[in-house]
C-alpha cells in the first residue's frame, strides 16, 4: 500500500497504548536465539544465531547486551518532557517513535524507530520521522540527533528526511563476571585525578575542541554552559547511550596536566540503575595514556555499584558499556585492555532545525 493509499496516522502515545506499545517493542527486538546446526535452542548450547535489530537507540545483535531490556518499559521510563509517537491503522499500532529531549539544550534524541511489516516498514518509519520533526519544530528544537546502524536503510531513511551523517562511534561492552579493579592501588594525587567542578567549564571546552574536528564541534554547538553542568546531570558530551541509560547517580573527572596547566583527559561515569548497564566516557589529548583513568573510572563504578563487595548479587550486574567515536583513537585501544570488547558500530546524524543566519557587521565604507 503506498504512502498517498495509507489510511493509518502518527499520533501522540497514550497511557491505554502500553501493552500494544510493548508489544510492538518486542517484536521489533527480539530475543538472541541459537543453533546447534539443527534448529533454534538456548543459549546454554550450541552457537549464537545473530538477528538484524531495527533500533536505532542501541543496534546490537551480541549476547552480552539484553536489548530488549533497555526498551521494554519505553511508557514508564519516560521523563516528563520526553515524547513517544505511534502509527495508528484503525485502532492497530504497526509503530512506535521515542524521542529523549534535552529541555536545556533544546535538542530532541530520536533513540528508538520501529514499523512491523516487512513492506510497508519504510514507508510508517518515514512518515513517523517526518511528524515527529514537525512537531519538534512547532516545540522549539534547535537539533535532531540520532544514532543508528548502518543497515537496513537506516542511513539512507534519515538523510531523505534531510539529516547529515557527522560520525561514527563504537560500542564497547565489559562483561560483568571481570572483577572491577580496586582503588586502593592506586595514587589519584599523583596522577592528578580530582573532581570536576563548574570552575573547569573554560579548560573542558578547549579540551573537547583540541580533540574534536572543528566541522563536529560546530555541529554539536556545546557552549560554556553546558561544561559548567557537567558535574551534574549534564547530557554533554553528547554519546549513542547518554539518552538511553538511566542512572542513579553520575560523576565527572578531570586529569589535569603533569606541570598543572590545563587539562589533559576527563572521564564521565554513571552508575545504572536495576537492568542496565553502567557507563564510562573519557575524552583525553590523543598523546595522553589514559590507562591510569579507565582503571580509576572502572574502580569508581565498582565501588558504588558494590560490585566488588562480598555480598554483591551477581545477578545485579549488566557490564559496563562505553562509546569511542573513531577521532578519539587510541582510547578505545586503551579500554579494550582493560577488558572491553567492541560488539557494534553506530552512525551519528543530526538536522538542524533552525537556519543560521550570519550575524550583521561592520565593514570598511567605500
Amino acid at each position: 500500500m503506498s504512502a498517498t493509499t495509507r489510511s493509518g496516522r502518527v499520533r501522540a502515545a497514550r497511557l491505554t497504548d502500553l501493552a500494544a506499545v510493548g508489544e510492538l517493542s518486542r517484536l521489533a527486538h527480539p530475543s538472541i536465539e541459537f543453533h546447534d546446526g539443527e534448529g533454534m535452542t538456548s543459549p546454554e548450547g550450541g552457537e549464537r544465531a545473530e538477528r538484524p535489530i531495527r533500533s536505532l537507540g542501541l543496534p546490537v545483535t551480541a549476547s552480552h547486551v539484553s536489548v530488549f531490556s533497555l526498551f521494554r518499559m519505553p511508557l514508564g521510563a519516560f521523563r516528563p518532557n520526553d515524547q513517544m509517537y505511534v502509527y495508528d491503522e484503525g485502532g492497530r499500532l504497526s509503530g512506535v517513535a521515542r524521542v529523549e529531549r534535552d529541555a536545556n539544550r533544546d535538542e530532541w534524541t530520536i533513540v528508538e524507530l520501529d514499523a512491523v511489516g516487512q513492506e510497508a516498514a519504510g514507508d510508517i518509519r518515514f512518515r513517523m520521522i517526518q511528524h515527529l520533526m514537525r512537531d519538534g519544530s512547532r516545540r522549539g528544537a534547535s537539533r535532531f540527533h540520532v544514532a543508528c546502524a548502518d543497515m537496513a536503510g537506516n542511513v539512507e531513511l534519515f538523510m531523505q528526511a534531510g539529516f547529515a551523517r557527522y560520525g561514527e562511534e563504537t560500542i564497547l561492552f565489559r562483561d560483568p563476571r571481570l572483577r572491577f579493579p580496586g582503588l586502593r592501588r592506586l595514587d589519584v594525587e599523583a596522577e592528578r585525578i580530582r573532581l570536576a567542578t563548574n570552575l573547569d567549564s573554560v579548560e573542558l571546552a578547549r579540551l573537547y575542541k583540541r580533540v574534536t574536528p572543528a566541522p563536529v564541534a560546530r555541529l554539536e554547538g556545546y557552549r560554556l554552559p553546558d561544561w559548567e553542568n557537567l558535574p551534574g546531570r549534564s547530557s554533554v558530551p553528547r554519546t549513542s547511550l547518554t539518552p538511553l541509560l538511566r542512572f542513579a547517580d553520575v560523576e565527572a573527572h578531570v586529569q589535569e596536566a603533569d606541570d598543572g596547566q590545563g587539562l589533559v583527559a576527563m572521564l564521565q561515569v554513571g552508575v545504572a540503575k536495576e537492568q542496565q548497564p553502567h557507563y564510562m566516557r573519557v575524552l583525553a589529548l590523543p598523546e595522553h595514556d589514559t590507562s591510569t583513568l579507565i582503571r580509576y573510572g572502572l574502580g569508581l563504578i565498582g565501588k558504588r555499584s558494590g560490585a566488588n563487595q562480598r555480598s554483591a548479587n551477581p545477578a545485579h550486574q549488566h557490564g559496563v558499556m562505553a562509546c569511542v567515536r573513531t577521532y578519539e583513537s587510541p582510547i578505545d585501544h586503551r579500554l579494550e585492555e582493560a577488558g572491553m570488547e567492541a560488539i557494534a558500530t553506530v552512525s551519528l546524524l543530526v538536522k538542524e532545525a533552525l537556519v543560521r543566519v550570519a550575524e550583521p557587521t561592520l565593514v570598511p565604507a567605500i
